[in-house]
C-alpha cells in the first residue's frame, strides 16, 4: 500500500515538473525570437486572434494608418486602430516597394520589418536614430508624427 502511494507521489511530481519545464522551454524560445522593443503577444486578444503592434501608436493615430493601408496596399480589414496581421502585412508590402523589406508578407512585426519602417522614418518623418530593428521611443515618436500627419 505504502509503494502505491509513494509511485503516484513521484509518477506525479514527475508530471508537474515535465510539464513546467516544456512550458518554460516554449516561453523562453519565443521570448528569445522576439526582437527587442516590438509589442508582443501580451496585446494579443483571446487564443487564435492575432497579436495586435500599435508600436505606441494610440488607436486614434493608428486607424489614420489603416485608411490609407486599406486604399494603397491591400488592407482589407476593419478601420478600428488595431494594428494587427492584416495592417502589417498591408505595411510590410508598402514597406517592400521602396525601403528595403525583403522578407516574407506575413504580418509579423520582426526586425526586419522595423529596420525598413526606420528606414522610412528616417527620410520622410525626423527619425535620426539607428536602423537597428528596435522600435523605442524614437522609432515610435516619429511613426506617431506620420499617423498625426494623415
Amino acid at each position: 500500500m505504502r509503494s502505491n502511494v509513494l509511485v503516484k507521489a513521484v509518477v506525479g511530481a514527475t508530471a508537474v515538473a515535465c510539464i513546467a519545464v516544456g512550458g518554460l522551454a516554449g516561453a523562453g524560445t519565443a521570448v528569445a525570437a522576439t526582437p527587442t522593443g516590438v509589442q508582443q503577444a501580451a496585446e494579443s486578444g483571446p487564443a487564435g486572434l492575432a497579436a495586435v503592434v500599435n508600436l505606441g501608436l494610440s488607436t486614434s493615430q493608428a486607424a489614420k494608418l489603416q485608411a490609407p493601408l486599406k486604399q494603397y496596399w491591400g488592407y482589407t480589414g476593419a478601420i478600428d486602430g488595431q494594428l494587427g496581421t492584416g495592417s502589417w502585412q498591408a505595411m510590410q508590402r508598402f514597406l517592400r516597394a521602396d525601403w528595403g523589406y525583403t522578407d516574407a508578407i506575413d504580418g509579423i512585426v520582426g526586425t526586419h520589418t522595423v529596420e525598413a519602417l526606420q528606414r522610412w522614418l528616417k527620410s520622410n518623418w525626423g527619425y535620426s536614430g539607428a536602423i537597428d530593428g528596435d522600435a523605442g521611443a524614437g522609432t515610435q515618436a516619429a511613426f506617431a508624427r506620420y499617423c498625426d500627419s494623415l
